[in-house]
């Protein structure tokens, strides 16, 4: 079995009574993509923050890279690639100069830091803006650069921290295609994200709520979890108008417009095929336009969000 290159037993966080992260385990393999997903808040952010040494652990064994990160934080860091939430790098030097700080910082010899610079500007293709302040980059070009800025050192192990946020589609499907790359050439990654979508990016995922993991395995092994609360579509041209009427059903929990339709979940323990004839005829006799529906299988999303009312309920 390959030995993990990021590995978290029971990893806790409290500040004061507040448990932030709480017994969380959690292990990457080489070459692997690893997505932790949830609402803000979740805990994601912390738990990378502990597994870079930036913020001490309560409790838990926290190995990343083959180094203890609890009694050595600073030596496990020099094997460590953190790319933060906010970009953090300095805004008034250009992008060459922020990589030659880093490479300082990170003290590669004037040869390392001058080919890695190099390797930077060309594969994070950055060598059009090279001359440019940070302050003034895209922010698709400010991502890259501090994912550059991150990868100098040639870290065994990469944490991303929200990286698309904020990014237009094309520059996140870009960025993604350079977090596969490093991922080919064995680094081990780990990715924090609120977007849903991007769960179908990592090799395995799990998802993180109120500082706990409630579900991990891999894309289609989290999205097959059963839903406790069914699912039907409704076929209509007025979706807007629908959802009074439907929303009046008690067996309704919530309906959700969409382009052509309506998206209604179900309370636990309703039958589907009875809950579907139910809506039509509540809005035909309403004077609602529908054509008939169905069950529908659940998406990461639903499921995410009935995990959260789970917990709340």
């Amino acid at each position: 079995m390959t030995t993990p290159v990021i590995s978290a037993k029971g990893m806790t966080r409290r500040f004061g009574n507040f448990v932030a992260v709480d017994a969380v385990d959690l292990h990457v393999a080489p070459g692997e993509v690893f997505g932790l997903l949830g609402a803000n808040g979740a805990g994601k952010t912390t738990s990378i923050r502990m597994l870079c040494g930036l913020l001490p652990a309560s409790s838990g064994d926290l190995q990343v890279a083959g180094v203890d990160i609890n009694r050595h934080p600073r030596r496990a860091r020099a094997r460590i690639g953190y790319m933060a939430q906010r970009f953090s790098l300095y805004t008034e030097l250009s992008v060459r100069e922020n990589l030659e700080l880093q490479a300082g910082l990170y003290a590669l010899s004037r040869t390392q830091g001058r080919e890695r610079i190099a390797w930077a500007l060309d594969h994070l293709h950055l060598a059009k803006a090279e001359g440019q302040m940070a302050g003034n980059l895209p922010l698709g070009y400010r991502q890259r650069l501090s994912l550059a800025a991150a990868l100098l050192h040639q870290p065994q192990v990469l944490f991303l921290d929200e990286p698309t946020s904020g990014v237009d589609p094309l520059a996140r499907q870009r960025f993604w295609e350079l977090i596969y790359d490093f991922a080919a050439a064995g680094m081990g990654v780990l990715v924090t994200t609120h977007y849903m979508d991007e769960a179908r990016f990592c090799d395995r995922l799990a998802l993180m709520h109120r500082g706990r993991i409630v579900i991990e395995g891999r894309f289609e092994e989290v999205a097959a979890h059963p839903l406790p609360t069914p699912l039907i579509e409704l076929h209509t041209s007025e979706p807007r108008r629908a959802l009074a009427a439907l929303l009046a059903i008690p067996q309704v929990i919530e309906a959700i417009p969409k382009v052509g339709g309506v998206k209604v979940r179900l309370r636990e323990g309703c039958d589907p095929v009875e809950c579907t004839t139910q809506a039509v005829a509540a809005l035909r006799g309403a004077g609602i336009d529908c054509s008939g529906g169905g069950g529908v299988a659940a998406d990461l999303e639903d499921l995410f969000v009935s995990i959260m009312e789970g917990d709340e309920s």
